[in-house]
């Protein structure tokens, strides 16, 4: 079993059965049953794998041996990982780990490496390096060369994943020599596969790629991995579509049947490799079916979690494909067609039905406690003792996330809109939507007004990142209490920044905008443009949205009746801001000092039509979800979103950074924000940088008597951005369907 050797181990099982009794050798009788299974997930034969291990948990129970049934749980939990289950993986894993945990250091790694195989395939790939690194570690600190071996693989397969090339070819051929120096043959030809996954990915040797990787299949295949044949034999495939050998292409890809059980990142691959291959053949209709398709069964996917954490993180499985999909729409140049895959390859969670979780009363009180936590962090000077409030606080930040990726989804994704639909949604107001991508580092634009639909290349895409490169800190200065003199080099600065950048994205749009209200889509590599202060866009109504679609689904509201308002600790003038914008409203509820904590503002947000919090706030690059709003308990995070039965339909966060959001592997973007608008509120007001508090006040405070007249969010915070000294920063953004 150990050396791979898959059929001779199923044998010698299969020999050893009858000679154990129920009765007399339960516990021999269970490990023959563990032992087994691990064969049959070795050759990726998932059912009669769930049986032996079902079969061990009730011979474990009955002895009982808990130790052979946590074992036998975890590997359960693989089995679920082969099935796509992943939340009911990380499940099991999780339940079994604390049994796991005390046997050994070693234990602990392999039980650290297989959870991290879930992460890898969940797409939490900064996760999921951390624990395969330090696993690799302890295992070779133990001498334990096969488990060292095979945590080392699943590291290289996550490395080709995040395109770290040559780090990826390094760590699978060093697996390589682990397995062949003790035996284990066919564990290496799965590090081969690796390590020629990465040359061709890095478009070495690859005219040598198609006889190895033909020969790697023959070897797989032999040995029961049909799976990884599978991979093999795409791989060939790939190698004589990039050379040209089409022929062979064409023969080998009628042999090779993936079926819909097989893992996510092997499906994409597949849809690559036809589409590429109908690409070279001109049959571009049949290359944008295969990445249709593709794209639509990642979508179907991505659908059965109901975590957002998830449903962003496995957009990375269709990065590739969905660039593939993108390049050709952009070198068709129809606008239509460029329309279509704009909205398919970007904010993939963003059709997907989001889901109210049921009640978790643990997650609820582990919530609560990190709050406490983190006031006492606040509290403590640097020690032992705030060492061990760090640690704590980790641990319940795992324990919060891991419940949070338990829960199932709707299964129900909504096709994207048609040119059509926007056009027409575009009519009443006169707007125009401009929908950017950036692909093959080339950055490109539709413009979609009620009459027109027009296609733009706006230049490489390099130019706007060193624009963007120490943006947010010249904004965060920018707001901080500066003298006279050096207040005016940065403010230099920061509009030199946001003039060249609006050169490059905007001003070759003006002309086909005019002075229309604007819907921006940016794509990932955008995210940290603050547009409403490009010259010649913050003076007109303007609304970031995750996509066209999700703006049109959003933008019907009806007239908000009632506002809450809350001001944070330690926020100098948060608590005049909330009181002078709740006069615009008849009917506002106020919470402030010690009314300013958690449970009461999770019960206001839950009544309101508008929310508005005024407070200091911290964005978790990290973890986004873990980002905060301050109030007198501690902080009010992006998980207690989910908690919510009901929300706001518009949100204003008067909260320094929570404008921002991260930008995961797949280009998919995440943060305080995103959550707010998966929960179903159809705008937020925030700014992705400092604001100073005079500003905060002056401007929320009029946007707030628009919005009780009945105005629109955008047009109400445009107004009073009109309305505002002309040096003054004002970075707040509506997000979401602000018009």
């Amino acid at each position: 079993m150990r050396a791979g050797r898959s059929a001779d181990a199923l044998r010698a099982f299969t020999e050893a059965e009858p000679g154990l009794s129920v009765a007399e050798q339960p516990e021999e009788l269970t490990r023959l049953c563990l032992n087994r299974g691990n064969v049959y997930l070795q050759r990726g034969d998932v059912e009669r794998a769930r049986t032996d291990f079902e079969q061990a948990i009730a011979e474990a129970r009955r002895v009982p041996a808990p130790v052979l049934g946590a074992k036998a749980e975890h590997n359960l939990g693989y089995v679920e990982l082969l099935a796509g289950d992943l939340p009911a993986a990380l499940r099991m894993m999780d339940e079994a780990r604390p049994i796991i945990y005390e046997l050994s250091r070693a234990a602990a790694a392999v039980c650290d490496q297989d959870r991290a195989e879930v992460l890898v395939a969940a797409g939490l790939t900064e996760d999921a390096v951390v624990v395969l690194r330090s696993a690799v570690v302890a295992l070779g600190s133990r001498s334990l060369r096969q488990q060292q071996a095979e945590a080392e693989l699943v590291l290289a397969r996550l490395l080709l994943m995040t395109d770290d090339l040559t780090e990826a070819r390094r760590v699978a051929r060093q697996a390589a020599r682990r397995f062949r120096s003790r035996g284990s043959d066919v564990w290496a030809l799965r590090a081969d596969l690796i390590a020629l996954g990465a040359d061709l990915a890095s478009r070495r040797r690859i005219r040598d790629i198609e006889d190895e990787a033909a020969a790697l299949e023959d070897a797989l295949d032999n040995n029961g991995l049909r799976d990884d044949a599978r991979v093999a034999a795409l791989l060939a495939t790939h190698a004589s579509v990039r050379t040209g050998e089409l022929e062979s292409a064409t023969a080998r890809l009628r042999r090779v049947r993936v079926a819909a059980s097989s893992p996510m990142a092997t499906r994409m691959l597949a849809r690559q490799v036809r589409a590429e291959l109908a690409l070279r053949q001109h049959r571009r209709s049949v290359a944008l079916r295969h990445v249709r398709d593709g794209i639509a069964d990642l979508h179907s996917w991505q659908s059965s979690f109901g975590s957002l954490d998830l449903q962003t993180s496995l957009v990375g499985h269709g990065q590739e494909l969905a660039g593939l999909g993108l390049s050709m729409a952009v070198d068709d140049g129809r606008p239509e067609v460029v329309f279509e895959w704009f909205e398919r390859a970007r904010a993939l969670a963003s059709r997907v039905v989001p889901v109210r979780p049921p009640e978790d009363r643990d997650a609820a009180a582990a919530l609560t406690e990190l709050r406490q936590i983190q006031v006492e962090l606040r509290d403590t000077r640097p020690g032992a003792a705030k060492a061990e409030l760090s640690r704590e606080a980790s641990r319940l930040r795992e324990q919060i996330r891991q419940r949070a990726w338990y829960g199932a989804g709707a299964d129900l994704v909504i096709e994207p809109a048609t040119l059509a639909d926007v056009q027409g949604a575009l009519t009443s107001h006169d707007g125009a939507l401009v929908s950017y991508v950036a692909v093959d580092g080339a950055i490109h634009a539709v413009v979609v007004t009620a009459q027109s639909a027009t296609v733009h290349g706006l230049g490489r895409l390099q130019p706007v990142k060193q624009y963007l490169d120490g943006l947010q800190a010249d904004l965060d200065v920018a707001a901080s209490q500066l003298p006279k003199e050096m207040r005016a080099v940065v403010a230099t600065a920061l509009r030199q920044r946001l003039a060249g950048l609006s050169d490059a994205l905007w001003a070759p749009l003006a002309d086909v905008v005019a002075d229309r209200p604007s819907v921006i889509v940016p794509p990932g590599a955008l995210v940290g443009v603050p547009w409403s202060m490009l010259p010649g866009l913050g003076d007109r109504p303007l609304t970031a949205a995750r996509s066209a679609s999700a703006w049109l689904r959003a933008r019907d509201r009806a007239r908000p009746r009632r506002a809450g308002l809350v001001s944070g600790p330690d926020v100098p003038r948060a608590e005049e801001e909330v009181r002078l914008a709740a006069k615009a409203w008849e009917d506002a509820r106020v919470l402030t000092g010690p009314h300013a904590v958690a449970p009461e503002v999770s019960a206001l947000a839950a009544e309101v039509d508008v929310l508005h919090v005024a407070s200091h706030g911290r964005h978790a690059a990290d973890n986004p979800l873990f980002s905060g709003l301050d109030l007198v308990d501690g902080p009010w995070f992006g998980y207690d979103i989910d908690r919510l039965p009901r929300v706001p339909s518009t949100v204003v966060l008067s909260a320094c950074e929570l404008g921002r959001s991260a930008v995961r592997w797949g280009a998919e973007t995440i943060g305080m924000t995103v959550a707010w608008l998966h929960a179903g509120t159809a705008s937020v007001i925030a700014s992705p940088a400092r604001v100073a508090d005079d500003t905060a006040c002056e401007v929320l405070a009029h946007t707030h008597n628009g919005l009780a007249t009945g105005q629109s969010p955008a047009v109400a915070l445009a107004e009073a951005r009109a309305r505002t000294d002309a040096e003054s920063i004002v970075p707040f953004i509506c997000f979401g369907a602000g018009w």
